[in-house]
């Protein structure tokens, strides 16, 4: 696979890497210039892949393994919930076509309930999931309101 990012920080990116790099900026834009997250993170996950085919596993089961430890702790993502609140809460105010805009310059106005909820990857089916959910759509109204877009 070429490297979409040559002579950037992003150049001689691994596979596993790019991946990891392609999924953060749909999901995690705030942490693309993580650098030591993302190549720690592909290194972790070749590993988990050479383990299991080292162990007699299947490439299937050795990618499933090396899927796992990349994607370990980011499958919530407060970007996307953000993007999501605002087409569905928010379509008249904010245009779809600029919702993932928006949701950029909300994320560091929101960044606060990270440390009030646990965001783990199975947040989403969580019992705070729902107060999350209510009082982020208000903050998001409260931002709105007073200027931001």
């Amino acid at each position: 696979m070429p490297n979409k990012f040559p002579d950037t920080p992003f150049s001689g990116l691994s596979y596993y890497g790019l991946l990891l790099l392609s999924y953060l900026l749909d999901s995690h834009p705030d942490l693309i210039n993580d650098m030591e997250l993302i190549r720690s993170r592909a290194n972790s996950a070749a590993n988990a892949y050479c383990q299991v085919i080292r162990n007699g596993g299947s490439r299937t089961e050795a990618d499933d393994q090396a899927t796992q430890v990349l994607y370990q702790g980011l499958h919530f993502s407060l970007y996307t919930t953000l993007v999501q609140i605002l087409w569905d809460e928010f379509p008249e105010i904010v245009p779809e076509d600029k919702a993932r805009q928006t949701a950029l310059k909300l994320l560091p106005q929101v960044s606060s309930l990270k440390q009030r909820y646990d965001l783990t990857d199975d947040f989403i089916v969580s019992p705070n999931y729902d107060l999350f959910y209510t009082e982020l759509v208000g903050m998001i109204q409260n931002l709105l309101d007073h200027g931001l877009q």
